[in-house]
């Protein structure tokens, strides 16, 4: 199998500018790009899937750029329904320290911000030498900008097109770039920049889209009840990461695997029968969760991660950390309590139960665990000796309910 059937095999090539294009991606060599803004302060799964085609061909010979848009994000890339909130520079520079410095220790690639020759640019000097060669109706036919005309769009939105034809120019001048890899909603911005360079320099250059990564729903993969999964273990701890993955969806765990995974077309056809034939295994998920997680946070963070949860799972939470605690309840609000407290007066106190005679209700009949452990003595006393660590209680109500009582 040829890199470019490996790709379309694992759904990473959607548009392709040109049928040479495969077999230049077959024999190597090529100097690519791919590009992202620096919206936030960290990459996130839908970054991760993207750039790892970056990596399978930087692996296959192929020479990666990663152009972070310290220019173009001052701007924003028109969305399909309104404009993007401004940021400003100062944000904008922050973020771009912070993807710079990420992407280089997940990935290895160089890394260019196009602000560094955007910046140079005087407004007539951008209207004369690039503004020119892009006719109106010519823009006006990209799907993106034709999906906001009826609710309006800006000028300074519809000059996006031409700063990022204006970046695929600069790196074919300056490093021999003569490919453009992103997501297919960036296809018209790819075209543009080819045509760019066609009228300008009058050579071919190429460029390929991938599919946007999926739910079944048709929502974009990479967001949790609790906002994006990002890649800065700060934002996600790789716990979160553990459960997001692992819980992912049974249709579309197999083309999580291709995507965001090296694992060879016969392993994840193993796994494919498995997944059909015993799904209780689950054994698609955790290679998923064992793959992604050791790539970007390494082997130890998968294992303690993977402990983690099954350690929940057995409702061995006396046997957490602090660390542990914190980590697996990060959402759950934690309330503060005194050092020797009646466990009758903490659940009445913090609305757990609605009155004392509710509360000896819950515990006489077994529904509340103190750690993991089920508590049926009304005048059991939460107090730093039982405490994990000597600082945190996790208080389960029924089979769902988890509340976190932090000593003071």
């Amino acid at each position: 199998m040829t890199l470019f059937e490996e790709l379309k095999w694992r759904g990473l090539i959607k548009d392709v500018s040109s049928p040479l294009l495969e077999e230049k991606i077959n024999q190597g060599g090529l100097t690519f790009y791919i590009g992202t803004d620096p919206t936030g302060d960290s990459l996130h799964i839908g970054h991760f899937s993207s750039f790892l085609i970056s990596k399978r061909l930087k692996d296959a010979g192929h020479n990666p750029i990663l152009l972070i848009g310290g220019g173009t994000g001052l701007i924003g890339d028109p969305k399909p329904t309104s404009e993007r909130p401004m940021i400003t520079k100062e944000e904008v520079e922050h973020n771009f320290a912070c993807l710079k410095k990420q992407a280089e220790e997940l990935f290895g690639f160089k890394v260019v911000n196009n602000n560094d020759w955007i910046q140079k640019i005087c407004v007539t000097d951008f209207l004369r030498d690039y503004g020119k060669y892009f006719n109106v109706n010519y823009m006006l036919d990209k799907d993106i900008v034709r999906r906001r005309l009826d609710s309006g769009i800006t000028y300074t939105e519809f000059s996006y097109m031409i700063l990022q034809a204006l970046d695929f120019l600069h790196l074919y001048e300056n490093e021999g770039c003569t490919l453009q890899v992103a997501g297919q909603d960036q296809w018209g911005n790819i075209t543009a920049g080819i045509d760019l360079i066609r009228k300008k320099a009058g050579v071919e250059v190429f460029g390929f889209t991938m599919p946007l990564l999926t739910k079944s729903d048709g929502t974009k993969f990479g967001k949790s009840e609790g906002g994006a999964i990002w890649l800065d273990k700060d934002k996600t701890s790789p716990y979160e990461l553990y459960q997001f993955l692992i819980n992912a969806e049974d249709d579309k765990v197999i083309d999580y695997l291709k995507f965001l995974t090296f694992l060879s077309k016969e392993e994840i056809e193993s796994l494919e029968e498995s997944t059909l034939k015993e799904p209780e295994k689950r054994l698609a998920h955790e290679a998923l969760a064992r793959e992604v997680i050791t790539f970007i946070h390494g082997k130890e963070a998968y294992q303690e991660a993977k402990e983690i949860s099954q350690k929940l799972f057995r409702g061995a939470i006396k046997d957490f950390t602090k660390k542990e605690v914190e980590e697996v309840f990060k959402g759950v609000i934690k309330y503060e309590i005194d050092k020797d407290i009646l466990l009758l007066d903490a659940l009445v106190n913090h609305q757990i139960c609605s009155s004392k005679r509710e509360a000896r209700e819950f515990i006489r009949t077994g529904s509340i665990y103190v750690n993991g452990e089920k508590l049926q003595d009304e005048e059991a006393h939460l107090t730093k000796e039982n405490a994990i660590e000597e600082k945190y209680f996790v208080i389960r109500r029924g089979k769902k309910k988890y509340f976190v009582f932090s000593l003071r």
